[in-house]
């Protein structure tokens, strides 16, 4: 688990404290229409570093109407700025009510030194390729734990990930956010 962590403070922590003055343009997967989904306000528990995260549940559970929703990292956008501090009530209504949905988003395996049968790994919006390095913002990974049994092999083009979303605050030992969402992972293509 601690691979997560480090992968996820690679990707988020590390990554808002560079900029880029032009960003690689974002994956994008067609818009959902959250209005149509229904979903209680999530319980979102704070995982300390020295905790472990929570396994995925062994089965996604289903969207009230069962479909697979398109999301994109726009549509899990938060109102804050570089350095500003998370707290869950910056999480817009739209966001709250993907929690526990199946969703599908298009983004970036983050690299690391496996390769193949990955179980964990940080999708990012973007492949960082930049002059003045990573420019990511809260809001731009999202920690994946692929269901028992399932795992995806690396690659360095845009990739889609189903599974079910869930807003799952990861914190470093310093306190800071290092990811704000995860998707228990069902399939990566």
């Amino acid at each position: 688990m601690a691979f997560v962590h480090g992968l996820a403070a690679a990707a988020c922590l590390v990554a808002t404290s560079g900029g880029c003055s032009k960003p690689a343009p974002p994956v994008r997967a067609p818009v959902s229409d959250a209005s149509k989904v229904a979903a209680e306000p999530p319980s979102s528990p704070t995982v300390a570093a020295a905790d472990p995260p929570p396994a995925p549940a062994a089965e996604p559970a289903p969207a009230p109407d069962g479909r697979l929703r398109d999301i994109s990292f726009d549509d899990v956008k938060l109102p804050l700025e570089k350095g500003d501090p998370f707290t869950p009530e910056v999480l817009p209504a739209a966001v709250k009510a993907l929690e526990r949905q199946r969703v599908r988003i298009r983004g970036y395996i983050l690299p690391s030194f496996q390769q193949r049968g990955i179980t964990q790994f940080v999708l990012v919006r973007d492949n960082m390729e930049c002059c003045f390095g990573p420019g990511a913002l809260l809001h731009d990974c999202v920690v994946v734990r692929m269901l028992p049994g399932r795992s995806t092999d690396f690659s360095i083009r845009p990739v889609a990930v189903s599974g079910t979303f869930r807003i799952d605050e990861l914190k470093g030992p310093d306190g800071k956010h290092l990811a704000v969402y995860a998707i228990d992972g069902e399939e990566v293509r």
